[in-house]
């Protein structure tokens, strides 16, 4: 009888044991992700260590242990945005005719910002670079592959590469600019005015070629 008990306690409890006090799953790309999310609302400066390991579901130690600081957690969260970007870029750039695949990548630059928070990317170079080497580094390299692929596209539409050149910069700048007046609370009419001022150049300099 009592061997009888014996078992009966173990195959009780030995399904259940494993389970007890398992720990969320850690993924560090959804952790970044939330981390981005919060950097996006509330910019760098006012992002605290406890809103980051709130969003990721971290403790200090784990944070530390995983990302380092909360600069690399931004730079990571930067980079991650960019490349994302930049492959919707690349996706447009090789599967429309030249001229069509520039307008698209002007407007997809100008509208990965949903309402009033404006674009990540420039949100955050406009808040650090000037005192944040890392980030400004990055922030050239970025703007110059964008570059570099506009470029390539309007080369590939008949342009000769200086004047691809002078044109990819100008048309950069102008949607930039839209960005950070949309994040300035500009009104969407006043924004497609400006915007529509890209098309514009280029058509004026398709006309000359």
């Amino acid at each position: 009888m009592s061997r009888l008990t014996r078992r009966s306690t173990h195959n009780h409890t030995q399904p259940t044991s494993p389970m007890l006090g398992r720990p969320r799953q850690f993924v560090p790309a959804e952790a970044l992700r939330d981390a981005l999310e919060v950097f996006w609302e509330k910019g760098y400066q006012a992002t605290s260590l406890d809103d980051l390991t709130a969003a990721m579901h971290l403790s200090r130690s784990s944070f530390y242990a995983c990302f380092g600081s909360k600069h690399a957690v931004l730079m990571a969260a930067v980079e991650l945005y960019a490349d994302e970007l930049f492959a919707r870029l690349e996706a447009m750039a090789s599967s429309m005719p030249a001229l069509e695949a520039v307008h698209a990548v002007l407007a997809a630059i100008a509208a990965v910002d949903a309402g009033r928070r404006g674009c990540f990317f420039v949100n955050c170079v406009t808040e650090l670079a000037p005192h944040d080497a890392a980030l400004a580094a990055f922030g050239q390299r970025h703007v110059a592959r964008i570059g570099k692929l506009v470029v390539g596209l309007l080369e590939r539409a008949g342009f000769t590469p200086e004047l691809a050149q002078t044109r990819a910069a100008a048309l950069l700048a102008l949607v930039i600019g839209t960005i950070t007046l949309r994040k300035a609370g500009l009104p969407a009419p006043e924004l497609l005015t400006i915007l529509n001022q890209a098309q514009l150049l280029l058509a004026d300099t398709t006309s000359s070629i």
